[in-house]
């Protein structure tokens, strides 16, 4: 399984997890700093579209850790609730395809 690992500490506000974000995931400069962008961008894992810097096989999932996420939490509570949802969201627009699904949340 693929991982990459968000700095949890540094994710003060929601412009500090895309600046995070474009960073650990490589998003192309034409990345709109929005969560919008960020589920457009994670729906095309397996694609060769270059929205990220990972190419994942077909059954292959991306293990999105965020390390330090209580203080995550703590800073943003919403947004941890909110990339949940996203990532749900993703994996349902995966299964829709007939794929299996792409990602995985851990908090740590």
């Amino acid at each position: 399984m693929a991982s990459v690992q968000l700095n949890g500490a540094a994710i003060v506000d929601e412009a500090a997890f895309h600046a995070e974000s474009r960073r650990v995931f490589g998003f192309p400069e034409s990345y709109a700093d929005s969560i919008d962008a960020w589920v457009d961008c994670m729906s095309y894992l397996r694609d060769e579209e270059n929205m990220t810097t990972f190419q994942l096989k077909a059954n292959e999932v991306l293990e999105i850790v965020i390390v330090d996420a209580e203080k995550m939490k703590a800073a943003v509570p919403d947004l941890v609730e909110e990339l949940s949802f996203c990532v749900g969201g993703i994996n349902e627009r995966y299964e829709d395809y007939g794929e299996k699904p792409a990602l995985k949340l851990t908090l740590r």
